[in-house]
Formats: C-alpha cells, sequence, structure tokens
C-alpha cells in the first residue's frame, strides 16, 4: 500500500492528537479539512465535498474556508456543538524548505468560545464539569466570558439534572468514572443543546486540582474560597480549571 504524502501525513498525526476536534488545517488561503472532517463539515455547513491527491489511490475526501473568513464558519460549528483545533502556518510557504510547519494554535468549543459574533448576549455561556467519584458529584460551572465560578456538590442524579436545568451549560466535560454513576444525560443534553465531552483521568488528579486552585486564585490555602470539605468539587473545579486553561 502507498504511503501517503508528506503532508497528509502531518495532517493524520496533527489529527490523532486531536480526534475529538474538527481539524481546520491551513494550506495558503484556506483552511482544509480532510477524510471524515470534510463530510461532517461539508453537511454541517453545506459545503462542497471535493477530493485531494493524498498519496492513495483514491483522492481524500476535503472541503475548506477561506482563512479570512474562517471565524463565521468555526462559531457555526461551535453553535452547532463540535469542537475546532485550528492549525496554522508558522513560517511563510515561500521560504519553507521541504513541507511547511504547522502547530495547533487554539482549540474553540462550545464552552471557552467568548467570539462575541458567536454567543448570545442576552444569556451566559456556561460549561460544567461533572465529577463522580466513590457515589459522590462534584459539579464546577464557569463563564469564561465573564469570569463567573460555582462549585458545589449534590446527592444524585435528580439534583444534578436541576442543576443543569439551571445554569444550561453549552459544554459539559466528565470524567471516566462518570459512566459508572449510571446518570443518564441524553436527554438533556439533547434538548438544551449540550456538547458533553469524557476527559482523560489525568486531568482529574486530587492533588494537581487542588494546585491548580491555588495558582489560579493565588493564595495558599483553599480554606477562603469556602470549598475545603468539598472534596469531590475540588476536583471537578480543579479540572475546569485546567480544560479552560487549555483551551
Amino acid at each position: 500500500m502507498a504511503e501517503y504524502s508528506p503532508m497528509m501525513q502531518h495532517y493524520l498525526a496533527t489529527k490523532n492528537e486531536y480526534k475529538d476536534c474538527i481539524l481546520f488545517y491551513r494550506l495558503g488561503d484556506f483552511y482544509e479539512m480532510f477524510f471524515e472532517d470534510a463530510i461532517i463539515v461539508s453537511k454541517e455547513l453545506e459545503l462542497t465535498l471535493t477530493g485531494k491527491d493524498c498519496g492513495q489511490e483514491e483522492r481524500a475526501p476535503m472541503c475548506g474556508v477561506p482563512f479570512h473568513a474562517a471565524e463565521t464558519y468555526i462559531n457555526r460549528l461551535v453553535a452547532a456543538g463540535h469542537k475546532v483545533a485550528i492549525c496554522e502556518q508558522m513560517e511563510d510557504p515561500k521560504k519553507a524548505k521541504g513541507i511547511v510547519k504547522r502547530e495547533v494554535i487554539k482549540v474553540v468549543t462550545p464552552g471557552t468560545n467568548i467570539n462575541t459574533l458567536g454567543l448570545d448576549e442576552t444569556r451566559n455561556n456556561y460549561m460544567m464539569s461533572i465529577v463522580y467519584l466513590g457515589d459522590n458529584l462534584g459539579v464546577s460551572i464557569a463563564d469564561y466570558s465573564t469570569g463567573d465560578f460555582f462549585v458545589t456538590e449534590l446527592d444524585g442524579g435528580s439534583e444534578l439534572i436541576d442543576e443543569i436545568n439551571k445554569f444550561a451549560p453549552s459544554e459539559i466535560i466528565v470524567n471516566e468514572y462518570f459512566a459508572m454513576s449510571g446518570i443518564n444525560l441524553e436527554a438533556i443534553n439533547a434538548k438544551l443543546g449540550i456538547a458533553m465531552s469524557t476527559l482523560d483521568n489525568w486531568y482529574f488528579n486530587e492533588e494537581t486540582c487542588k494546585n491548580k486552585l491555588l495558582e489560579h486564585f493565588h493564595i495558599e490555602m483553599l480554606d477562603g474560597l469556602g470549598v475545603k470539605d468539598y472534596t469531590v468539587g475540588i476536583i471537578a473545579a480543579g479540572a475546569l480549571l485546567t480544560y479552560l486553561y487549555e483551551t
């Protein structure tokens, strides 16, 4: 089987690092999407699906948007619940030796989008972190655009549903153990149009989460935040901050 072209090899390697995102890959004056991303975006944005030679017998499905208009398309995808990773050219293609150096410079998600063109200015754009550990539920909510930040712990699924209805977050992140809670959020997520994803366990390391809170709020102890007794809530809050810093 023939190898992929060098550019496509780099695209696939980058896509592998951002599997849960639609990858906007800068090629000249366009951001291009390939394979499954291209199929999804062409349907979502009603764009023409074409193909690109990639070193294989069959051409890779492809669609693209002009880089100067990318913001509008990104906002539409994020509003539909997608995450978008933006892979930018890091050097002048005319001066590059070999393949142009490209790197992901930003990830835009429903809960971290602060572009006013993509937000409803009449309501908050909350995102929520939910942690399930030992039958305990920790919840943290933040609005990236206003700085609002809340932490609590809940007794069960009904209280969690109430909290989701109250804040109507655009995005929810959960730990892997949440799948064992028996709480089904599919109906409410569909009703409110919430994007939900499960993050790797390292986001929810207790010590790391505590340190992230101390670092973010520039304090030496958590007592002043009124959350020192919220063991699982602290983990939810720290994981949420880590996610926000990353995106």
